[in-house]
């Protein structure tokens, strides 16, 4: 998602995507500092959120404007340092900073509610000093009202619900399994391919190579 952004930007060509997550590039799975338009690496799941905030901090005491922006998972919220920065964030008063969590519910090994469940996720996050807003994480307005909706002294969390098969609904079958996709078979590919032709509203031969 971030290097389709950063291609959208005019930060990065398109034909960089021919290396990706292949030996030796730079263009990582999962970016790296040496990655196209990463600043730093946050390292294990649940650490960018401290990263951010530190950021987020030191530029508050700055008086320097503008806002720090985090795009996390709701996996991220089963590591404890999550809750432990949310904390420290309340503490300190880190207001600058807005926090988008892809709420899909659904994680490498399988479903969060089987793997770890967690529950009412606004409920929790909002005793521990943050303003939480809960909105349709593939309606745009929703988004841009809960980013404006923030309070003074507090960090903002938006939780953004969403499909991980939006737009794809061949995808749907396999779900909670969305983490990684991958064809298990020739056949599959070409199922794929046509359903995505339907959905996008080409012909199947416009499909080819893709």
């Amino acid at each position: 998602m971030i290097y389709s952004a950063l291609i959208e930007v005019g930060r990065m060509d398109d034909s960089a995507l021919d290396h990706f997550n292949k030996d030796g590039s730079s263009v990582e799975m999962i970016g790296a500092e040496h990655s196209p338009g990463m600043e730093v690496t946050t390292g294990s799941l649940a650490q960018g959120l401290s990263m951010a905030s530190g950021v987020a901090f030191a530029r508050k005491k700055r008086n320097e404007p503008g806002k720090v922006w985090v795009y996390m998972s709701d996996g991220e919220f089963q590591e404890g340092q999550t809750w432990e920065c949310l904390a420290a964030m309340a503490h300190h008063r880190i207001d600058n900073i807005r926090v988008v969590v892809d709420v899909n519910r659904q994680q490498c090994d399988g479903a969060m509610s089987s793997v770890l469940d967690l529950g009412d996720l606004a409920g929790r996050v909002e005793p521990f000093g943050a303003t939480c807003r809960s909105i349709d994480g593939h309606d745009l307005q929703a988004l841009r009202i809960a980013a404006n909706s923030a309070e003074p002294g507090k960090p903002l969390i938006i939780l953004a619900n969403t499909s991980p098969f939006q737009g794809m609904n061949f995808l749907q079958k396999r779900f909670p399994r969305l983490h990684y996709v991958r064809f298990k078979s020739a056949e599959e590919r070409l199922e794929m391919q046509a359903a995505l032709a339907v959905e996008l509203g080409v012909s199947p031969n416009e499909m080819e190579g893709a």
